[in-house]
């Protein structure tokens, strides 16, 4: 983890993370099968398929914002009958996609998300992207994005190698790291040679990256000795 607090992202490149969390995720769901499909998930109520059918859905959201269309984007979802902001959004994704073929919505996932990676890419950091809340540098929504697909990643069980889990698991923490202070979190994050240590309300923990980046994207399990309240405070991507 960077040992520069006030920026803890530099040196890492967006677009690649995106690219590489997106191409675990492809190849895993190329070998599937029927069962391996209906297989539960780690995202609570969601299947494997799912996951994909999230994805896939979430591309609409993602194009509105590079085509500057968030209106129509709004509009849209009133003439569905889409409510519960994106909870109901991406429950809405999830549901119409149930019923398509599972091959069809692969192929639109990767052709939708192929096409966002690379507009992205071509906008470059410095860029600003409309969002529903606001502008925002397109470099740092990449981060978001490859957050969420390494979360989404592990919820389906996409494999990562020994020689990758360590260098992983750092870029997460710092993106983990650079959320929380980006919502004006409470809690203050810190370096160290061998994890995390987080201060909040009095408490402070040493945390292996590994489960501060599962408390950063609400995957902890609820028997997990971490107090409630770091998880609580902790949770930012998710």
């Amino acid at each position: 983890m960077t040992n520069d607090p006030e920026d803890p992202l530099v040196g890492l490149d967006p677009f690649d993370l995106f690219d590489a969390e997106a191409e675990r995720l492809d190849r895993y769901f190329t070998e599937l099968d029927a069962e391996g499909w209906d297989r539960p998930s780690r995202a609570a109520g969601w299947s494997v398929r799912d996951v994909l059918g999230h994805l896939a859905g979430e591309e609409l959201y993602n194009h509105a914002c590079l085509d500057d269309d968030i209106d129509g984007f709004t509009a849209m979802l009133r003439r569905e009958g889409v409510d519960g902001g994106f909870d109901g959004f991406n429950e809405w994704c999830v549901e119409g996609r149930r019923g398509v073929p599972v091959e069809e919505v692969l192929q639109e996932w990767r052709r939708e998300n192929g096409d966002t990676r690379e507009r992205m890419r071509a906008l470059g950091h410095e860029a600003t992207l409309p969002t529903s809340a606001g502008p925002y540098p397109v470099g740092l929504q990449a981060f978001h994005y490859a957050s969420e697909y390494a979360t989404h990643a592990d919820d389906v069980g996409a494999p990562v190698t020994e020689d990758e889990a360590g260098e992983r698991a750092w870029w997460r923490a710092r993106v983990g790291a650079f959320v929380l202070a980006e919502q004006d979190s409470k809690v203050q994050v810190e370096p160290a040679a061998d994890g995390v240590r987080v201060h909040v309300d009095g408490m402070s923990e040493l945390l292996p990256a590994p489960v501060f980046v599962e408390a950063t994207v609400g995957r902890l399990p609820d028997d997990h000795p971490l107090d409630r309240r770091l998880k609580a405070a902790l949770r930012c991507l998710a």
